[in-house]
């Protein structure tokens, strides 16, 4: 048996130095071997507020130093039984959002002829439409749990089909998702009509608007996530804008009333046991958030996705 990757930890080198990878786990160009893997997404070309998402990923690397192998709070120990590399980022065109679709889809098509899950770094929200298209390809349609502020099912943003507010209109236009399976959880905010926050419920999605979720414990929905989605293949979509700003700040199109960060951790956690086949973590914009802490929040979330996946037989 191949020896495991394992995190660089702070006692052997300083926190602050060492590769700037995902935890400072070593890199490699490809997920050959791989049974889950770190990939980054710098892209902000499809934002329609503010931009830096593009600077997403390479800051959420970076705090993610502090983040340490066991997971206290669960007993889970990904690095014991999982071989997990970062393997840096895709090389997307960024003066061209469609042609960076294709970059995309085509990229975790590789990544997913390897076997392994990838745990993406985020970058605006369209990129996860052509994450789901290359899922559907070699899943066929997924589940799909989405936690974020905004529905992001417009049919198009300024005459254009491809952008972050359209990314699952696209992936339901080409089939990519089991409709009696699809969460969306922590929308809220203002809309352009009455029904804006309805046309998923019309497809037989279930639509959790924050409110619902204020003042409680969400342990409850997620169990009821877990009967719906069974065994089915399911990909977790995170919006970090799903946070209250006094969480996380760092994003372009902050709402208030949002979901808080032990929420965020119950959500996570609660898919404990499914069929996980991929994950992001989206829309984290360092420059509005001098602190860092949107991307720590982001880094620690992304461990919790990685604690979620199963040991592999090696």
């Amino acid at each position: 048996m191949s020896e495991l990757n394992q995190p660089l930890g702070g006692n052997e080198m300083p926190r602050f130095g060492g590769p700037a990878t995902m935890m400072r786990l070593p890199a490699q160009e490809t997920a050959e071997g791989l049974d889950a893997c770190f990939v980054g997404i710098p892209m902000d070309i499809g934002t329609s507020n503010r931009p830096g998402t593009r600077l997403g990923p390479r800051q959420i690397r970076d705090e993610s130093r502090m983040i340490r192998p066991y997971n206290m709070a669960t007993g889970a120990a990904p690095f014991d039984a999982l071989q997990v590399a970062d393997i840096g980022d895709v090389p997307i065109n960024t003066f061209d959002l469609k042609k960076s679709v294709e970059i995309i889809a085509e990229h975790y098509r590789g990544i997913l002829a390897h076997g392994a899950v990838p745990l993406t770094l985020g970058g605006d929200h369209t990129l996860t439409w052509p994450i789901l298209r290359a899922m559907k390809e070699r899943h066929g349609p997924v589940a799909l749990v989405h936690v974020d502020a905004h529905a992001d099912i417009n049919e198009h943003m300024f005459g254009e089909t491809v952008a972050h507010g359209c990314p699952f209109r696209r992936a339901w236009e080409e089939g990519c998702l089991q409709n009696d399976r699809v969460f969306q959880i922590g929308l809220r905010g203002t809309g352009y009509a009455a029904d804006d926050f309805d046309w998923g419920r019309r497809q037989g999605w279930t639509v959790v608007q924050a409110e619902e979720c204020w003042h409680r414990s969400l342990t409850p929905l997620m169990e009821r996530v877990r009967a719906t989605v069974g065994d089915s293949p399911v990909y977790l979509s995170f919006d970090i804008d799903s946070l209250d700003p006094a969480f996380a700040p760092g994003t372009g199109t902050v709402e208030l009333g949002g979901l808080s960060t032990w929420q965020a951790l119950e959500i996570v956690r609660g898919m404990a046991g499914l069929n996980i086949v991929g994950a992001d973590l989206v829309e984290v914009s360092p420059p509005y958030d001098p602190t860092g802490n949107t991307a720590l929040i982001a880094a620690n979330l992304l461990y919790e996705m990685l604690c979620l996946l199963p040991a592999r037989p090696r």
